[in-house]
């Protein structure tokens, strides 16, 4: 072969293998670049942790949720009103029973009391002239004979007997017209 194509043949050489260094240099550096890749698409992949629900759906939801639950909010309600009316209206019932029997028994003791003072007086004014000096001053002292105090007794407890009728006449009434204002309440 020719010196000179020798040359050129060698120069080629030369240039072939400096293509294949340069094209063995770029595939190491392309190979560093994407040997990460795995890692990378694993790592960019995004993930839903939160649903985001349109303001529309959301609305639609509470409206639905209120729906359902208002008519049971106004039962229970309703409910819970009606059994304040009933234990309001027992606590007044035993108050005004208990102001009547307190009326019952102080009368009963005050009757009492005064008639054992009668008895009392009618056996001494039997047994001695001092008693009945007691039992004139006692009845000047209140003015009433024996017979007109039980009456005034008999008075006083019909009287009680009476108040409580008009109180507990009054208790129904009222409850009567709760109940008719209830029933035209509009729901």
């Amino acid at each position: 072969m020719d010196r000179s194509s020798h040359n050129a043949l060698q120069g080629c050489v030369a240039a072939l293998h400096s293509s294949m260094q340069l094209l063995d240099s770029s595939i190491a550096i392309l190979d560093s670049g994407v040997s990460d890749y795995p890692r990378l698409a694993k790592v960019l992949q995004t993930t839903r942790h939160f649903e985001l629900v349109s303001s529309h759906d959301l609305t639609t939801a509470q409206a639905t949720l209120l729906s359902e639950i208002q008519p049971e909010v106004s039962a229970l309600l309703l409910r819970v009103e009606t059994h304040l009316d009933k234990l309001e209206r027992r606590e007044k019932s035993l108050i005004a029973k208990a102001e009547l029997q307190e009326g019952r028994l102080s009368r009963t003791s005050a009757g009492r009391n005064s008639s054992s003072a009668a008895r009392q007086s009618a056996g001494g004014r039997s047994s001695t002239a001092n008693g009945s000096a007691a039992t004139a001053t006692a009845a000047a002292t209140t003015g009433l004979s024996a017979l007109e105090e039980m009456k005034l007794q008999q008075l006083r407890l019909k009287k009680e007997r009476l108040g409580y009728a008009v109180s507990r006449l009054e208790l129904q009434a009222g409850q009567r017209e709760r109940q008719l204002r209830k029933s035209m309440a509009p729901p």
